[in-house]
């Protein structure tokens, strides 16, 4: 929705972003809150999520900024936690606003009308869905804030940022964002797993293992078309105790070769001597949908490749089964 189409509307979305160290049992009882308020509520995990506040408004009786600071009242009250809380015509300007906020919380509303006019001062990296390379890539042709970024041909950006990038990023330096709040619960988790035949104390064969769980979890991930923002390593021992250790991933992935740096860190951080494992697990935490992605601009033509040979596999493993293709070190060493 358009600026200059929206005057006169009272803005009803609304982007809540919570500490980025909140435990998970605490995000749902947020979760729960927004709930209360509207049943249009998009979970955004780890720490923010997106209400729609359309239909609330009218049922509540009041507007958007009296049911957020209502918001803020029940989170301090009930949960002993802030909230930053962005409202705005559309989610591009709700989750730029919250993000200006500083401090633990507050809210900032947008009002329909002065969208532009609010965002043209901000610096380009503060409008949301610009990743870290296109605002530096964005800089490098002296384009420094959001206004300067609109004021630019919708053909320049996508010379600058791809054609797709290009031009959602004009659009919503416009504050033009058609996209809807679409009612999703927190996601689930995806899980692989692997046990030994015998009590194992064969690094190379637990790093094999691994590295098979990691083409199995990125497989899955691709097929649900989900990424990942963290994974969870246990390991299972002889002596019936087990370790676990979570780490989160530098950015959203389903590729095998995020999975397995982040995998192979993990196995490092569990120091592992002589215990004698008879398994481990793979669980992928804080699913996203996979287009919810920021696309990087990418100069690594090592990892396009990879990128490119992995999409080829996929076809293979679709059509002649899961085992058919993968790496070397997986054929005849998993035991």
């Amino acid at each position: 929705m358009a600026d200059e189409a929206s005057v006169g509307q009272e803005p009803t979305v609304v982007h809540v972003r919570c500490s980025d160290r909140l435990p998970e049992d605490t995000y749902r009882q947020v979760l729960e809150l927004l709930a209360d308020l509207s049943p249009v509520v998009q979970a955004l995990p780890p720490a923010a999520a997106l209400v729609e506040l359309k239909g609330a408004l009218r049922y509540h009786g009041a507007e958007a900024r009296r049911l957020s600071e209502v918001l803020r009242v029940r989170t301090i009250s009930r949960l002993g936690i802030d909230v930053r809380v962005g409202v705005g015509p559309s989610i591009t300007v709700a989750a730029t606003a919250s993000g200006q906020l500083t401090g633990p919380g507050g809210v900032l509303v947008v009002p329909s009308g002065e969208v532009t006019a609010w965002l043209a001062p901000l610096p380009v990296e503060a409008l949301h869905g610009i990743s870290g390379r296109e605002a530096s890539a964005l800089r490098d042709h002296g384009i420094h804030s959001v206004g300067s970024l609109a004021a630019i041909p919708p053909a320049t950006a996508q010379r600058l940022l791809g054609g797709r990038a290009g031009r959602l990023a004009v659009d919503r330096a416009h504050g033009i964002d058609p996209r809807p709040v679409v009612p999703r619960a927190l996601p689930t988790t995806a899980s692989v797993q692997h046990t030994f035949d015998r009590h194992t104390l064969d690094g190379a064969a637990v790093r094999a293992a691994l590295l098979e769980l990691v083409v199995r979890l990125g497989l899955l991930l691709r097929g649900r078309g989900r990424a990942a923002r963290a994974l969870t390593l246990t390991l299972r021992f002889a002596d019936g105790t087990r370790w676990r250790k979570t780490r989160r991933l530098p950015e959203a992935s389903a590729h095998e070769q995020d999975l397995r740096q982040t995998a192979y860190q993990l196995m490092d951080a569990a120091g592992l001597q002589r215990g004698r494992l008879t398994g481990l697990g793979l669980t992928a935490q804080d699913l996203i949908d996979a287009d919810q992605v920021a696309e990087q601009i990418s100069l690594d033509d090592a990892r396009e490749a990879r990128l490119v040979a992995e999409a080829v596999m996929d076809r293979i493993r679709a059509k002649f089964g899961p085992g058919s293709i993968g790496p070397a070190t997986l054929f005849g060493r998993v035991s």
